[in-house]
């Protein structure tokens, strides 16, 4: 039986046609439509503006590619500033047109002046900084404010003066590549490897801690049930001797209550009026004596 897709033809069919149709199908421009309310998920035209220069320095695409895939990415109303042009204009074309429409009216000095003044901002990322920065040095380079075979060296500098995060500068020695700048390509690489390797690094330092947090939470946990198992018992013992405190006070008031009703038994039938007379009527007996005593004799 004849085999009719033998492996050299399917390598033919994987280097020739699969790769052709990729290179003719690149990564997607983002959408821009010139409204002056922006949506969310569209490009403001700087932005929009720095994509296409990608494109254009792209050589495996063709000048009819770029500038379907130009159109392809715009909205109206920006849509229909290029509708007079024909459909097989060079993408200079289209982007004279928009850049007229939708351009930076600053000169390339002013620009260039506001690329300088361009930092990292309150927990920007630093692969979205650079992007940033790549905006607006596209921006400088179209209005002449800096030469393009200065481009790279100029965005190294910026970056190295304008990023906060000092630690990954001299992790990837930044500043020793200023002299041989890499490109925003190959630095932008760099920094998104550099972000997922801290990132995966942090994931698994919150894992490590999130699991040591969890046994000491457990361990905390056994112990205020011993400690209130513990407290349980003290406060039943407190409350039964409570308890018996107060039935003894019960007892005791009773007690006293009986003894107060019957009275006490007397411990001497006599009282103190009878001992005070008695004295007095021994004294009165001399005076009570007849009349005409001798006390001399003792005869009357």
């Amino acid at each position: 039986m004849l085999d009719f897709n033998p492996p050299e033809f399917q390598s033919y069919v994987v280097e020739h046609i699969v790769k052709s149709e990729a290179s003719v199908f690149p990564q997607n421009l983002k959408v821009f439509s010139g409204r002056l309310q922006r949506p969310s998920h569209e490009a403001d035209y700087e932005t929009w503006r720095s994509g296409v220069d990608l494109l254009l320095r792209d050589p495996s695409v063709s000048d009819l590619q770029r500038s379907r895939r130009i159109v392809d990415s715009l909205l109206p109303p920006a849509a229909d500033v290029i509708k007079h042009l024909s459909t097989d204009a060079l993408p200079s074309v289209y982007l004279d047109t928009l850049d007229s429409a939708y351009g930076t009216v600053q000169d390339g000095d002013e620009l260039f002046a506001k690329f300088m003044d361009t930092f990292q901002n309150n927990g920007e990322k630093p692969s979205s900084y650079l992007h940033r920065l790549q905006v607006a040095l596209n921006a400088a380079v179209r209005r002449g404010g800096v030469k393009d075979t200065d481009a790279n060296r100029h965005l190294i500098n910026q970056f190295c003066r304008g990023c906060w995060d000092n630690s990954l500068i001299s992790e990837l020695q930044l500043k020793q590549r200023k002299l041989n700048p890499p490109n925003f390509n190959e630095l932008l690489l760099l920094l998104r490897t550099e972000e997922d390797r801290e990132a995966t690094k942090i994931q698994r330092m919150k894992h490590h801690l999130g699991a040591v947090r969890q046994k000491a939470a457990t361990h905390v946990q056994l112990a205020q049930i011993e400690t209130g198992c513990e407290g349980g018992a003290v406060a039943a013992l407190t409350s039964i001797t409570q308890q018996l405190a107060e039935q003894l006070a019960e007892v005791q008031r009773q007690l006293a209550s009986l003894t107060a009703n019957k009275g006490l038994p007397p411990t001497n039938s006599r009282s103190k009026a009878e001992y005070s007379k008695q004295p007095a009527s021994r004294k009165s007996t001399p005076a009570q004596r007849k009349p005409g005593f001798c006390f001399r004799c003792g005869e009357d």
